[in-house]
């Protein structure tokens, strides 16, 4: 089995996967695979805090759906053992909605006869990912602010970075209140 293809294969200014047909039925997308990511709130969900940590993006990119759910599993293990789940309460903010597509070659002897080359190049689909901007938020964790509790965080996000592609910071800043 192949690898996963590199980054450069997809494009931040490829089209969003839409395809207009004469027949209305063959417009529909068919076999989009589901997203691993589906946990999206963590920890205590209603409690109140006064600390966000985020992690944010200096670029324009996009995060596959496996490489958000790695970082999200391994920032919720940090939290979960070192800081209890009462104590922080963790969201991941995007929704992978771009539908990646690939447009398969044969290869091999007699691939001439099987494959369509470049007709028809529309491709299938593969795979999706979240399209995130310059400065846009990834990950967000809700804390009551003290040194250890801090360090804690930091650690665990600057381990979830690892998982992710580009180029990514942590920002610190207090919770605004609520209107």
């Amino acid at each position: 089995m192949a690898g996963i293809r590199p980054a450069k294969c997809y494009r931040w200014d490829s089209p969003a996967y839409t395809r207009v047909n004469n027949n209305p039925s063959d417009s529909y997308i068919t076999g989009i695979p589901a997203s691993k990511l589906n946990t999206f709130n963590m920890g205590n969900v209603k409690g109140e805090f006064d600390t966000e940590a985020s992690i944010v993006y200096s670029v324009n990119i996009q995060v596959r759906h496996n490489a958000l759910d790695a970082a999200r599993v391994q920032a919720q293990k940090t939290l979960e053992k070192s800081v209890g789940l009462a104590n922080y309460f963790f969201k991941v903010r995007p929704y992978p909605h771009h539908v990646m597509r690939e447009n398969v070659q044969a290869s091999g002897a007699g691939a001439d006869r099987v494959s369509d080359g470049m007709r028809h190049a529309f491709g299938k689909p593969i795979g999706r990912a979240a399209r995130i901007n310059r400065g846009q938020k990834l990950f967000s964790v809700y804390f009551n602010n003290n040194e250890q509790r801090l360090a804690i965080v930091k650690k665990a996000l600057h381990q979830a970075e690892k998982k992710l592609p580009g180029y990514t910071s942590v920002l610190v800043e207090p919770v605004k209140a609520k209107k």
